[in-house]
């Protein structure tokens, strides 16, 4: 199990904002995303939500956030944001674009500002549960403070799986 009190640099973001947040740590298994992060510590898929680094058809890297039991539309996305077309980048580039490894992306803490897109149905919770900058690593916190932060903007992109 992994270390309690971690600092990464999401947790740096959110100490530097003076915003709380509880720490969830579980046994990281590649490849089972949210909903493996969820199932571990009995939280509701819904509320544990994906950070997903995608590239428009252009090669701009953006920031997704999603509940765990729902998946992009990325066509819905394109149209939203008035692009072409947005694929998934690949785990190398959206490393390079994050600062982070594939399976422990956070939204707080980016190496570069990325533009921030989030699944409008998420600011209906009260609170989240989103990766805290390491693989089996979540934090909790208020989606009010989550939109504060990262002013996001909200768009209707969720489909069911």
């Amino acid at each position: 199990m992994a270390r309690k009190n971690l600092v990464t640099p999401a947790v740096r973001v959110l100490r530097e904002a003076n915003i709380g947040f509880v720490e969830h740590h579980y046994e990281y298994e590649a490849g089972s995303g949210a909903a493996g992060g969820a199932a571990q510590l009995a939280l509701d898929p819904h509320r544990v939500i994906k950070t997903l680094i995608l590239e428009t058809s252009g090669g701009r890297p953006l920031c997704v956030l999603m509940h765990g039991d729902r998946e992009v539309s990325l066509k819905q996305l394109a149209r939203a944001i008035g692009v072409k077309s947005v694929a998934m980048a690949v785990s190398q580039r959206a490393t390079a674009h994050s600062g982070y490894k594939v399976g422990g992306t956070s939204p707080f803490g980016l190496r570069k500002p990325l533009p921030l897109y989030c699944e409008a149905s998420i600011a209906e919770l009260d609170s989240i549960v989103v990766n805290g900058g390491k693989r089996g690593f979540l934090i909790e916190v208020a989606v009010a403070d989550l939109i504060a932060i990262l002013e996001p903007e909200l768009v209707d992109v969720a489909t069911t799986r």
